[in-house]
């Protein structure tokens, strides 16, 4: 499978029009480049069943650095800027998919219990916090940060930056011209309960921007996502079950690691089925003989602010996006033919 490393040259410059060179002694410590290897897909980049997606290894670390310039460009603020660095420090291979080993569908934040420790083994993040007078409690829990992280459905630079990232290279959404053109509209707003989040200055990007992501929530969850990474997540259980690997194998290892892991024990043939098929299998009824799926799994939406109020409230158009983007089931039986 033909797979190309993202270029974020130019989609990083939109982020932040001078890179802040003080970020990168953190970006090049071990724990943060582990994140290179980890594709925010979830693993889905591996199987046919999503040709009609990009497949541009669009990693972890990439991810992270690009929240990081978000908020960077946003506050110049160095504490909230390495809270944004870090906050995926604990992501595991197949990111996701590991929440969902752990029985944690709906929220998918089991892997972020590990942000902290992380951060404290890395002897060089330590030093060079210390070198800088930054305590630990201040940039490792991006939560504390409302323009880092904040509810759904709210704009954070978080949840922006899938966004976009996943409009450009994964879904092909949107041109880097139309990024730039969304990302400069958007401003430090106050919301309903009186706290700061980013918002748009725009009704009309702000619809646009609605409309995308919309679109792309409903791929963040359809049928044949949901069975992957349930899938990927029976085969990483049943592989610890077997002694073939350990939950800190997912940490340390590459995803190509794992999956040659993978090619050499009995389900390799399960694991070739999936990543060769073409198209899934849905149905209203339990399916015999055959492995399935049939679970329901995080929402991700947002409903961004616009002068102060949420899009949904000053626009019909936003409004049905986001109502359609919700209404989507997640009750169906869905599987492949194989059983194992």
């Amino acid at each position: 499978m033909s797979m190309q490393q993202a270029d974020t040259t130019k989609y990083y410059k939109i982020l932040s029009a001078d890179f802040p060179e003080w970020l990168d002694e953190y970006i090049n410590t071990k724990e943060l480049q582990t994140q290179k290897y980890v594709s925010v897909t979830c693993g889905t980049i591996y199987t046919d069943l999503f040709s009609d997606e990009d497949k541009t290894f669009y990693s972890s670390l990439d991810h992270s650095i690009a929240v990081a310039l978000i908020v960077w460009h946003f506050t110049h603020d160095k504490k909230q800027t390495l809270a944004g660095l870090f906050h995926d420090i604990s992501t595991p291979a197949f990111k996701h998919c590991v929440d969902f080993l752990n029985g944690d569908y709906e929220k998918q934040e089991s892997t972020e219990d590990l942000t902290t420790t992380f951060i404290k083994k890395s002897s060089d993040v330590m030093k060079l916090l210390k070198r800088d007078g930054i305590k630990i409690e201040e940039i490792d829990d991006y939560h504390i940060y409302p323009i880092a992280d904040n509810d759904t459905p709210q704009l954070s630079a978080d949840r922006l930056e899938y966004s976009l990232s996943n409009a450009f290279y994964i879904y092909k959404q949107l041109t880097l011209d139309e990024i730039k053109e969304i990302y400069d509209d958007i401003e430090i707003e106050k919301n309903e309960s009186g706290e700061i989040e980013l918002g748009f200055k725009t009704k009309a990007i702000a619809r646009k921007f609605v409309k995308v992501t919309s679109t792309m929530s409903v791929s963040y969850r359809n049928d044949k996502r949901r069975y992957s990474m349930q899938f990927i997540a029976d085969i990483l259980k049943r592989l610890k079950d077997d002694g073939k690997i350990t939950l800190e194998d997912l940490y340390n290892k590459k995803e190509s690691d794992i999956i040659e892991i993978i090619q050499n024990s009995k389900y390799k043939d399960v694991f070739n089925s999936w990543a060769k098929a073409k198209t899934i299998h849905v149905s209203s009824t339990k399916p015999e003989g055959v492995y399935y799926v049939k679970q329901k799994v995080k929402v991700r939406y947002i409903d961004p602010l616009f002068k102060g109020e949420r899009i949904s409230k000053v626009c019909k158009i936003a409004k049905a996006a986001i109502d359609k983007n919700l209404s989507y089931s997640m009750d169906k039986y869905v599987y492949l033919d194989f059983d194992f």
